[in-house]
């Protein structure tokens, strides 16, 4: 193997750790000019190498329970992609779903004593920002600016060394519970694996399901996981709110092994095969087979299709409220004249778009899975949809925090030097 870094090569690696299953991706950048190997006009900037796939162990709506178990399962992963590409990886972007995502709109503001704006105004700017957001046990994850105002007036592009008495910066931040996160961290220095940068796992999902034009005109998309459901909204092509939620159709599965005394395995089978959130007339004499927990090989028991989609409702409505509306029940998800769309393996139900239509009454419709050129079948569907939108999101990591690489108590440096740096050159 050739021994490849992450930070400053031309391999590009990324990892999800979800609850059901743990994905890495290698990936190598394509070259800008023509040639063998270069991106053709319209072509993802990315070659796929090789991909590793796992189901998750050690891991529990989104967040590291066993290190032991969860280092297993990610060594194995990254060594699967590491054969198939021919590489060794020493970083890698890594989603974060865990320790109760939380978005923050504000705006911070600073005094330019030196009557331009220059790199220190901008530093006590972020200082006060990050200050803010990382109080009571929380770490700053994401970070995105929506504008900038100059003495009140609004300005684009580099505003270095522009005369002002007055800047003000409306910034959109995420934050998350402190010690899952260095959970995840812990576990991934154990790996011996370095973390090139952290992206919030809704954020991800959604690029790999929405286009630029999408998020200009406004979006929210929602993430229906095995172990989390995430929402992140997009207005003028800007993040402007996330959120996460312990539950997902994980807990659907649970719910038909126990309504029908059946094993787990078996639970999920019928719900991929013959679960569905539409009613039909038909459904309730149209039945199928299954073995009960417990009984003689050989003996089945039958349900029939409507009293599975009891127990499916159920579960789809509760999920659903939950990540979508206040605890008041003002409605996080969908705007007006806002699209809404579904991903994630849960949303692979039958007839989940239009339910959640009637649950959100909203138009819902599924997203559809990235064109991402390399990757396997079993990976070019919604359930896939994080992993996939890592490797958009690592483009946003190079130009701004769209994560946070660096999750360690140095504050002077790392990932706020970087945050410095990206508002510098967006001043």
């Amino acid at each position: 193997m050739t021994r490849l870094s992450g930070k400053t090569s031309d391999i590009v690696a990324v990892l999800d750790i979800g609850t059901a299953k743990t994905v890495c991706i290698a990936a190598a950048r394509r070259a800008a000019r023509s040639g063998v190997g270069a991106a053709a006009p319209g072509e993802a900037p990315l070659r796929i190498l090789g991909i590793g796939h796992q189901q998750s162990r050690g891991v529990k709506a989104g967040a590291i329970i066993d290190l032991a178990e969860a280092e297993s399962c990610i060594r194995a992963t990254i060594a699967q992609a590491e054969r198939m590409a021919g590489v060794t990886l020493e970083s890698v972007f890594v989603s974060v779903s865990c320790g109760r995502l939380k978005s923050h709109n504000m705006t911070a503001s600073a005094d330019l004593a030196g009557g331009t704006v220059s790199a220190r105004d901008v530093a006590r700017l972020m200082s006060g920002a990050r200050a803010y957001i990382e109080r009571d046990g929380r770490r700053l994850v994401h970070l995105n600016r929506r504008a900038v105002h100059l003495d009140g007036t609004l300005c684009e592009g580099d505003l270095t060394n522009m005369a002002a008495r007055h800047m003000s910066s409306a910034i959109h931040a995420v934050s998350a519970d402190e010690a899952p996160v260095r959970n995840l961290m812990a576990v991934l220095e154990r790996c011996h694996v370095g973390v090139a940068g952290c992206v919030v796992a809704p954020f991800a999902s959604a690029l790999a399901v929405t286009s630029e034009e999408d998020r200009q005109l406004g979006v929210t998309v929602i993430d229906i996981g095995c172990g989390t459901t995430k929402l992140a909204t997009f207005s003028a092509g800007q993040l402007e709110f996330v959120r996460s939620v312990p539950l997902g159709s994980g807990l659907m599965t649970s719910d038909i092994a126990r309504a029908l005394h059946t094993p787990l395995i078996e639970a999920e089978r019928i719900k991929v095969l013959y679960g569905n959130l539409l009613s039909a007339r038909s459904d309730e004499h149209e039945g199928f087979s299954y073995p009960q927990a417990g009984m003689e090989e050989g003996l089945l028991q039958r349900a029939t299709k409507a009293e599975l989609a009891s127990v499916l409702r159920s579960r789809a409505a509760e999920i659903l409220q939950a990540v979508a509306f206040q605890p008041d029940g003002r409605r996080f998800a969908g705007g007006a004249g806002e699209a809404i769309l579904l991903t994630g393996g849960g949303s692979l139900l039958t007839g989940m778009a239009e339910f959640a239509s009637d649950v959100l009454q909203r138009p819902v419709r599924r997203g559809q899975a990235a064109e991402v050129s390399g990757l396997p079948p079993v990976a070019r569907t919604l359930a896939f949809s994080t992993v996939t939108g890592l490797l958009f999101a690592r483009d946003s990591l190079t130009g701004q925090p769209a994560g946070n690489a660096d999750l360690g108590d140095d504050h002077s440096g790392g990932y706020m030097h970087r945050v410095g740096s990206w508002l510098k050159g967006g001043f």
